[in-house]
């Protein structure tokens, strides 16, 4: 792989990243309610999501959901009803009613792993996610390279962009903070409702 093709997959992965999308939405509700440090956890999540996507198809999985009309509707119910729940979740869950990194705060900071694997199960549970990479990636796939390196490079490059801009929106969150204080319940359903309007037009998604 030259570093020509390298650098135009790192220009489109930084285009992709921008796209705004479902995990970079939990990204800014955790940063905004919690606080950068424990969002590191979710932006870690949802950093491996992306890598066991791009993983899934560069092994094929996104061409058979392409192919296969009974696969893509399994999926996109799957996933569309997760983000629902997430969504219902968001919207009854009380206001945080508290700036990040207060004494108060800390028992909703302290369960790390939730936030892990939210921000794992919001990234793998969009099977456009994975159709997208399945047709992206052949472009950039060259014929001979291994599996393994190739993997690490696409798969790796893509990580650590999403990481970087996802961290810089945590950051971001954190000055809404005192807003939060005086709006956090309207917030929580703003978010919410959007969560669950997303996983509702996945289910209508078709390929």
């Amino acid at each position: 792989m030259s570093v020509e093709l390298w650098l135009v997959y790192l220009v489109a992965a930084i285009g992709l990243s921008l796209t705004p999308g479902p995990n970079g939405l939990l990204t800014l509700t955790h940063g905004a309610c919690f606080g950068l440090r424990p969002t590191i956890y979710t932006v870690l999540g949802g950093g491996l999501g992306f890598f066991v996507l791009i993983a899934a198809s560069l092994a094929g999985m996104g061409a058979l959901l392409a192919a296969s009309e009974h696969a893509f509707t399994i999926a996109k119910w799957i996933g569309g009803g997760y983000l629902v729940y997430l969504g219902v979740r968001l919207w009854r869950s009380p206001p945080p009613g508290i700036a990040p990194g207060s004494q108060a705060a800390r028992p909703q900071q302290a369960n790390r792993l939730r936030m892990f694997n939210q921000g794992f199960l919001v990234a793998v549970s969009n099977p456009k996610g994975l159709i997208f990479f399945a047709a992206f990636l052949p472009q950039f796939i060259v014929p001979g390279d291994s599996f393994v390196f190739q993997l690490l490079v696409f798969g790796g490059t893509f990580v650590v962009v999403e990481v970087a801009y996802e961290l810089l929106l945590a950051g971001m969150a954190q000055r809404i903070a005192p807003w939060l204080a005086r709006h956090g319940r309207w917030f929580n359903r703003a978010t919410g409702g959007t969560f669950i309007g997303v996983g509702a037009v996945l289910t209508t998604a078709s390929r």
